[in-house]
């Protein structure tokens, strides 16, 4: 088996600048570079499974009839570290609308974000972005 980066070496062409990949068995494009098996799975995935693979994800804060308005806004602006403007109108959307979305991200960082909301007491999901 040829080592990738050797070949690589020897040509021109890498991984990433085809425009398309030949076949999935050989992993090889168009013009003969190597692929990697990230790229050879990204190519088998369907069109809707790309695009939600690409969304990021969503920290959504929910209205709830316990925290006081003043408090949603010092946590929004001690976690997240948003102005007190910007904290504000995000408690009133919680407040007015039942909902806000907070933050935004990958994953690992959303549910990063979920859980110190959690911790602060407030009501928080996470959901892939629309």
């Amino acid at each position: 088996m040829v080592r990738q980066d050797a070949f690589r070496v020897a040509n021109p062409i890498v991984a990433g600048d085809c425009p398309r990949v030949d076949t999935a068995v050989t992993g090889a494009c168009e013009h003969g570079a190597m692929t990697s098996p990230a790229e050879l799975e990204r190519a088998q995935l369907e069109p809707e499974e790309l695009g939600a693979e690409d969304k990021p994800w969503v920290t959504v804060v929910w209205n709830d009839p316990v925290n006081l308005m003043s408090y949603v806004t010092y946590v929004f602006q001690k976690i997240f570290g948003y102005s007190r403007d910007h904290a504000t109108k995000l408690m009133l959307d919680v407040h007015h609308k039942g909902r806000a979305v907070v933050s935004s991200g990958s994953k690992e960082k959303v549910e990063g974000d979920v859980a110190k909301l959690h911790a602060a007491g407030l009501w928080a999901t996470m959901q892939k972005d629309s």
